[in-house]
């Protein structure tokens, strides 16, 4: 169903591709728009339980792209350096595919904006649970159940 990876030397073991983003901070959600075209867009995420969460508006772009299609691929670079004299680079990376759905209990969409807080600003906690309060109506949360995962580096 999903593609060999080409580059067999280059991969690396799924526990260590969920190490890589478990510790990223942002990676790029694709989706597929109403016109066919795909729709990139870096965000914030967390791993959680083997799935990826992440907040959004209640409206847009791709919440619509997520409706018609919940088929989405999310990729991750971790550590990265160009290595200019010898035409290279070092990297970590991980690509997942996996489909999009609405978290619509309030109780696990409280845990997962708890979950977002700590990741993002653990200096502020009690800052945090405020604004969760407060603007957790306007917030949407999509989970991403992982169907496939591959992560490839070259140190």
């Amino acid at each position: 169903m999903f593609r060999e990876m080409r580059r067999k030397d280059r991969k690396i073991k799924n526990d260590e591709a969920f190490k890589i983003l478990k510790n990223s901070t942002y990676g790029i959600l694709s989706t597929i728009s109403e016109n066919g075209y795909p729709y990139g867009i870096p965000i914030n995420f967390i791993l959680f339980n083997d799935s990826i969460y992440f907040h959004s508006a209640l409206e847009g772009h791709k919440i619509d792209n997520i409706a018609k299609n919940s088929k989405v691929s999310f990729c991750v670079v971790g550590q990265n350096q160009v290595l200019s004299k010898e035409f290279s680079t070092k990297y970590e990376s991980v690509i997942i595919f996996g489909k999009a759905v609405n978290v619509s209990d309030d109780d696990e969409k409280n845990k997962i904006l708890l979950e977002i807080l700590n990741k993002y600003s653990p200096d502020y906690i009690k800052e945090g649970k405020e604004y969760i309060k407060n603007a957790s109506k306007a917030t949407k949360i999509i989970k991403i159940n992982i169907e496939h995962i591959s992560g490839k580096s070259n140190k």
